[in-house]
């Protein structure tokens, strides 16, 4: 905004934590100083500064900037003013984008002080400036990355502290135990040494009112944002048990380096292998001793190796398409291997029956081999049906639609409509042409046209709707899109993941019911129980309402 000769200016001040070290040059006071001047020397009211201090050039979302752009899209200034192109960012593209492009095309003056930049002019080196300014965050990445590693081969710990620790007091470089934190780390190994596992002492955690991890730091130690706080929760679980089991940290090591980023431009980390970590061993006092750490990994990995033999259990085609018929959640492949035998003790479960969850579900379980087998029977009897069957079923899914209009009704209304629709357009031809014989005045003209025209309206909406294929045409479409695409299978003597997902949208597994009515496992052993399972095929849904697939089995 121009008021007379005055141009009204914003002020934008950076320093990151690393520019901090570099002395007053480079400070948000000498920066300010700087852009002050300037306003002076040439009659510019300065409005009203933006200071973004420890905030990295290569991230622009900044709060001082951001709320700078905000008040810019409001028209509170005309020109934005930085000390140098670095004070935007060092980031090349988003840097050039501010600068050459936002900036001008909101009809908002930029400029850089000491790099002689400024959108009203031409400026050739503008695109020199804005890759030397990459340049030096990435040169200025690599410099805190080997800080870090120094750092780590020395010793120091640069991340927040593990739950059990605190920083030391007197080295914020060092790891203290945290008196409140440390005796539940050494319960946590003695349980696990003991032969309890992960969810039994996460159970147990939660029954005594231990509070977990992350939502302690929320509570007792670390800042955190609103945003952030909301993912504490507020019980333990496995995961986080064996998170703590398997960390070395507890043992007097600093183990650092385990993820990086992407890229010196993305926020995203990935995983670093095992070989490339910085471990430096005995920096701080261990939480457990050697004996008690490799105790409890042992007990930990019971029976994995075992488990890890026969791959294929974890590998369940059935991932995402199965769910629990209670609670809807997805089931999970459970069981392990005994003497040898796979298929036998393989099941999907429903996981949202733990107790240490909201509202628990009471559980949903059914073996993966019978499933397999009645699923696959199930889509072979789909499979062989022939054409004379598939409409059969088809005309019968049409039935069961209820009140649907046939197609005969439907061309006969879609008729009369076309025929009253021409007859008003006549109707207004001939009102018209006695309005200008002067037979009919202009007022009654304007509403009996009007009248006609709403119900002409009204029938052109009546032929739209009935253009649209009746829910009845389109069940019968989907049936034959189903069949169509079956006749490309043949009988299937395995069941595998992609035939799955090609026919089958989703399995409902309900709970088992055994013969006195109850769902609680019976005491006796081999009791006979039916369990529902309800397939939900691709295009066509459910093909039958009797949802009983399975009926007097023996469990194993």
């Amino acid at each position: 905004m121009k008021t007379g000769r005055f141009t009204l200016a914003f002020a934008y001040l950076r320093l990151s934590n690393e520019e901090a070290q570099g002395g007053e040059s480079s400070s948000i006071t000498n920066q300010r100083m700087i852009v002050q001047n300037y306003c002076t020397q040439n009659n510019i009211t300065l409005v009203r500064e933006f200071v973004d201090d420890g905030y990295s050039g290569g991230n622009f979302n900044r709060p001082g900037f951001k709320e700078m752009l905000k008040q810019l899209e409001q028209g509170k200034a005309n020109l934005v003013i930085t000390k140098d192109l670095s004070r935007l960012g060092r980031d090349m593209r988003e840097a050039s984008y501010y600068a050459e492009q936002f900036f001008p095309e909101r009809g908002i003056q930029y400029v850089a002080i000491a790099d002689n930049f400024d959108t009203e002019h031409d400026n050739i080196m503008a695109p020199f400036l804005f890759a030397m300014n990459e340049v030096y965050l990435r040169d200025g990445s690599r410099k805190v990355k080997d800080v870090l590693r120094n750092k780590r081969e020395s010793g120091q710990y640069c991340a927040c502290p593990p739950y059990g620790y605190r920083k030391d007091r007197e080295n914020r470089h060092r790891l203290a135990p945290d008196e409140a934190t440390a005796p539940v780390v050494e319960r946590i190994f003695r349980r696990a040494a003991a032969g309890d596992s992960s969810r039994k002492i996460a159970l147990d955690l939660n029954a005594d009112g231990v509070i977990p991890p992350l939502k302690y730091r929320v509570l007792y130690r670390d800042d955190f944002s609103e945003e952030g706080a909301s993912h504490a929760s507020d019980t333990w679980n496995y995961t986080t048990v064996k998170r703590i089991l398997k960390n070395p940290v507890y043992l007097g090591h600093t183990l650092l380096g385990r993820s990086k980023k992407v890229s010196v431009k993305s926020k995203k980390k990935v995983a670093v292998p095992r070989d490339n970590w910085s471990v430096t061993e005995d920096t701080h006092p261990p939480l457990v001793d050697k004996t008690l750490f490799q105790r409890a990994q042992e007990n930990l990995g019971r029976g994995s190796r075992d488990y890890r033999a026969f791959e294929q259990v974890r590998k369940s085609i059935f991932g995402g398409v199965a769910v629990c018929a209670k609670c809807g959640h997805a089931l999970c492949s459970c069981g392990t291997v005994y003497k040898g035998e796979r298929e036998k003790y393989w099941y999907l479960s429903c996981t949202h029956q733990r107790r240490d969850v909201a509202a628990p579900c009471e559980g949903v379980r059914i073996r993966y081999a019978d499933l397999v087998e009645l699923v696959r029977q199930d889509l072979n009897s789909l499979l062989a049906l022939s054409d004379g069957e598939a409409e059969t079923l088809a005309r019968e899914a049409v039935r069961r639609m209820g009140s649907e209009e046939n197609l005969k009704t439907r061309q006969l209304k879609k008729e009369r409509s076309e025929a009253r629709i021409m007859a008003i357009d006549k109707i207004i031809t001939k009102l018209y042409t006695d309005n200008a014989m002067g037979k009919l005045d202009d007022d009654r003209l304007s509403r009996m046209v009007a009248d006609l025209e709403k119900e002409s309206a009204g029938l052109k909406a009546v032929l739209e709707e009935l253009k649209a294929p009746s829910p009845a045409q389109q069940t019968a479409d989907s049936y034959a899109r189903f069949f169509a695409l079956a006749r490309s299978y043949a009988h299937l003597k395995k069941l595998d993941r992609d035939t799955l997902v090609t026919f089958v949208d989703r399995i409902e597994i309900g709970p088992k019911i055994y013969e006195n009515g109850s769902r609680k496992v019976p005491a006796r052993a081999n009791q006979p129980y039916r369990q529902s399972v309800r397939i939900f095929y691709k295009f066509i849904g459910e093909l039958s309402e009797n949802s009983e697939k399975c009926s007097a089995e023996k469990p194993v």
